[in-house]
């Protein structure tokens, strides 16, 4: 009896990652041969919530796409850490470091602010300000264990993070071509400064040129290589909040004093990229690896996502996301006018 009791749960692991997997893997194919600027992440969870609501319901899946939500998100976060340097920082000089950490703490400020506005809870705020201002999905998951979020705000919050990449990702080509003309630098840096994920940055810059592209990552890297100070940032707010809160649990906060480990690996395959330069073999399996496990991890929450539930949120939730969306463009465009033109 034992013996069985200890499969069950492998089972029903299994049963909802592989389910998250082929959903990932359908994802894939029709970004490849049908809806080609989409992107796979993004048509993971919006395919993943079609079917969770409409089909795959069944208890016996929640195991495994719970474990796919979360741990696969964990490991997509420390994988990133392989594709990135410090070098980035001197390739495009002080005013660029500069556009960034303006772009990126406006960014949080205007998110918590309108958070507050709106009546969301703190969480929720939180990680739709890190997921903004640093690296969609990717963040939200950083940031949720240092804040304790509940899934439901997790999940919210990635999936407007996500949609309103896809918004940016299919306009900024558009926008940034009609108001900088043919100018790389200025295109990629509002591309890179502003669209979440890194594969929403990659395609929409591709689709300007591959030099907007180059210079579009680089930017984006530079946001990424900021993780760790935001999560740093929003343990101490809620290390801060706990302090003050009548009922404190001394053990909770010691805690979450740390980074998670999956953060911590992001730093020190960081810092080795740094320091022995990745052949680029390397450096493209782990990218590999990273795009895989968000976009099976983006698939599950789509299928645990509960759209009367998320759909509640109406109103507030709409003018939450396109505030903040246009907040980021307008200003990323200041910037750019004020520091690197």
């Amino acid at each position: 009896m034992k013996k069985n009791s200890q499969k069950q749960p492998t089972n029903q692991i299994f049963a909802g990652f592989f389910l998250s997997f082929g959903v990932a893997l359908l994802s894939y194919a029709l970004n490849r041969f049908v809806f080609h600027s989409l992107g796979a992440a993004t048509i993971a969870i919006l395919l993943g919530i079609i079917l969770g609501n409409l089909y795959f319901k069944q208890p016996i899946l929640f195991p495994g796409t719970a474990w796919s939500e979360k741990k696969l998100l964990e490991l997509s976060v420390m994988f990133l850490g392989a594709t990135v340097t410090l070098q980035t920082i001197s390739k495009l000089g002080l005013q660029g470091l500069i556009f960034i950490v303006l772009q990126m703490i406006l960014t949080i400020v205007f998110v918590l602010f309108m958070g507050k506005k709106l009546a969301f809870s703190k969480n929720t705020a939180a990680l739709m300000a890190a997921g903004n201002a640093v690296c969609g999905s990717s963040a939200i998951a950083a940031v949720d264990p240092v804040i304790s979020a509940k899934t439901s705000e997790k999940r919210t919050a990635i999936t407007m993070v996500n949609l309103m990449g896809t918004i940016l990702m299919l306009s900024l080509p558009a926008l940034g071509t009609a108001i900088f003309g043919s100018n790389d630098l200025y295109r990629g840096a509002l591309i890179g400064g502003t669209i979440q994920s890194v594969g929403q940055v990659v395609a929409s810059a591709t689709m300007v040129n591959s030099q907007t592209a180059t210079l579009a990552t680089l930017f984006k890297i530079m946001r990424i290589i900021f993780l760790v100070f935001v999560v740093l940032y929003f343990g101490a707010m809620r290390k801060k909040q706990e302090k003050n809160e009548k009922n404190n649990q001394q053990i909770k906060i010691k805690r979450q004093a740390f980074l998670p480990w999956y953060v911590l690996g992001f730093l020190v395959l960081c810092l080795l990229n740094t320091l022995l330069h990745f052949v680029p073999q390397i450096a493209n399996f782990a990218h590999f690896l990273s795009t895989w496990c968000e976009t099976i991890a983006l698939a599950a929450i789509g299928l645990r996502l509960n759209l009367v539930e998320f759909l509640k949120a109406g109103k507030n939730l709409l003018i939450y996301g396109l505030s903040t969306l246009v907040f980021q463009i307008l200003l990323a465009l200041l910037l750019i006018f004020l520091l690197l033109k």
